[in-house]
């Protein structure tokens, strides 16, 4: 518990301390407890194959059961049992289930309890809607369910197990992940809807053969469908993880390949994931996000190494070949489907606000979100990002010259989302190559967002102040901010690429002004 916020703390222990007042009534023995024990047996022991390898899971590995896979039972109990009982029934399960994420003990203390109070509520959902009577109880002379009657007290369990769970999952996401109030809520409970009301249906399905002449026995049928769609999503999860190591596999080629920003990616990824939840996006569109920030660089993969390790000052045609990693990233995460919206991002995470950028020369709201987002990221990491070669800037600086920048060459917006998100989060900053830090003071003269966001070559046209931070060294005496770490051997000029390989056969806007006002290297790279 202690790697978790204190305010998360205190919330964790007050919902155990709520689910424990309502599972109190349950403990005495006028109440249905063999009822209320079968059926917590059966939700314990449909979420025990998540933990064990056999046989919950595949042969690939993959667990057909995950967190969520059986509410079917606990919303059925909520029809079945008193409100309190029912409330137990989801203990054992909760406390069996698996758990993935580190700090474990805390996540199970806490998904105990908010299943226990989500139950809870939809026992006394139904109740109120008449769910006993309706249910065949025998009140009123029913002794069979009364459909379609029997559909509006099982909505409404169904709807309040979805309030309550989307109401806590907002509340720990304010505490512990520190969202702000605004967006932590936002997207929950339409997210839920659906598949919480289908889960309804099959609860109902369960307790109405419960209650027949069949026994509980017959119940047990309606879990197999339910397992069946676990195992579907099961393969979706797969899937999802075969997604996320080819990314993995990209991001670790680059960062071989470009040993300097060994890092900068995934740092680039979480400062956009930030930027996006100040943003308030949804969260689908945030995961894209995240693979957009970590892939903004793989174009890098089509550069020359010995252009991107090389010690002096670059040459108007090594420019030219530096900015066009962007349409080379583009080119190869083109069929890659999952990634969406990131695929822009990656061609157009160069290009400034006002249309001096590259490689398009795209301005204002032309260039896409994401692409606006990234920006920002990546400048942030370049500047704050410690290297074998040059010390990284404080954060506040960083942030300063960002919004120095914001109207010209970065979105206002990202900008400000990024200094929220910063106030409330922090930044942990950290050396990114083989080497430690040089000691002594930080160098007087440090590139700024223009250069820091960019490759080696980033474009002339920065503003003037960008420009005039990084004064010229001549090739003898490399500044700072340059690699002064030895160069590979140099690679044979046929494996540089020309200026423009596309097929417009434009050669790139920076690369036609390069060489014009500055000879150093940029510090982001």
């Amino acid at each position: 518990m202690r790697a978790i916020p204190v305010a998360a703390r205190v919330y964790i222990l007050g919902t155990a301390l709520c689910a424990a007042l309502c599972v109190r009534p349950a403990l005495r023995p006028d109440l249905p407890w063999e009822a209320m024990a079968l059926l917590a047996a059966l939700y314990a022991f449909c979420e025990l194959p998540a933990r064990c390898r056999c046989p919950g899971r595949s042969v690939n590995g993959s667990a057909p059961v995950v967190a969520g896979s059986f509410f079917p039972v606990l919303l059925a109990a909520a029809l079945l049992l008193p409100p309190a009982a029912a409330a137990l029934v989801a203990v054992p399960g909760a406390l069996l289930g698996r758990i993935e994420q580190r700090p474990r003990s805390a996540r199970r203390i806490w998904r105990t309890a908010q299943l226990t109070l989500a139950t809870w509520a939809a026992a006394w959902a139904q109740v109120f809607f008449g769910g006993p009577v309706a249910l065949g109880g025998g009140g009123y002379g029913l002794t069979t369910p009364d459909f379609p009657y029997v559909l509006l007290p099982t909505g409404a369990a169904a709807l309040a197990f979805c309030l309550v769970l989307s109401a806590l999952d907002g509340g720990i996401l304010v505490t512990a992940e520190r969202l702000p109030l605004r967006t932590a809520w936002r997207g929950l409970l339409p997210r839920s809807l659906a598949p919480l009301g289908a889960h309804g249906l099959a609860g109902l399905m369960m307790a109405v053969l419960w209650r027949s002449p069949f026994g509980p026995l017959s119940a047990l049928f309606v879990l197999l469908p339910m397992y069946i769609s676990c195992w579907v999503f099961a393969q979706y999860h797969r899937e999802r993880a075969a997604h996320q190591a080819t990314i993995r596999a990209l991001v670790q080629a680059v960062d071989i390949k470009d040993r300097y920003t060994r890092g900068h990616s995934e740092r680039v990824g979480h400062a956009s994931v930030l930027i996006a939840h100040e943003l308030g996006m949804e969260r689908e569109r945030i995961e894209v996000l995240r693979f957009a920030g970590i892939l903004h660089d793989v174009g890098k993969l089509g550069v020359p190494t010995r252009v991107l390790r090389k010690d002096g000052p670059l040459t108007p045609e090594e420019r030219g070949v530096i900015e066009l990693h962007p349409e080379y990233g583009h080119e190869m995460v083109r069929g890659i489907g999952f990634l969406g919206e990131a695929r822009s991002a990656i061609l157009h995470h160069h290009e400034r606000l006002d249309g001096t950028g590259y490689p398009f020369g795209l301005a204002g709201k032309r260039i896409p979100e994401f692409a606006r987002v990234v920006a920002v990221a990546d400048a942030f990491d370049a500047m704050t990002s410690t290297r074998s070669y040059r010390r990284g800037r404080p954060v506040p600086t960083a942030l300063a010259e960002l919004e120095r920048c914001a109207g010209t060459q970065f979105d206002p917006r990202m900008v400000r989302a990024l200094v929220r998100a910063l106030d409330r989060r922090g930044w942990q900053t950290v050396v990114t190559a083989d080497e430690a830090a040089p000691p002594g003071p930080p160098p007087a003269a440090v590139p700024s967002a223009a250069s820091s966001s960019a490759s080696p070559a980033a474009s002339p046209a920065a503003s003037p102040a960008a420009s005039s931070a990084l004064p010229a060294a001549p090739p003898s005496a490399p500044s700072r901010v340059q690699t002064v770490l030895p160069a590979p051997a140099a690679v044979g000029r046929g494996n540089v690429p020309p200026a423009r390989t596309g097929g417009t056969g434009r050669t790139p806007q920076a690369g036609r002004n390069a060489g014009t006002t500055r000879s150093g290297r940029s510090g982001g790279r």
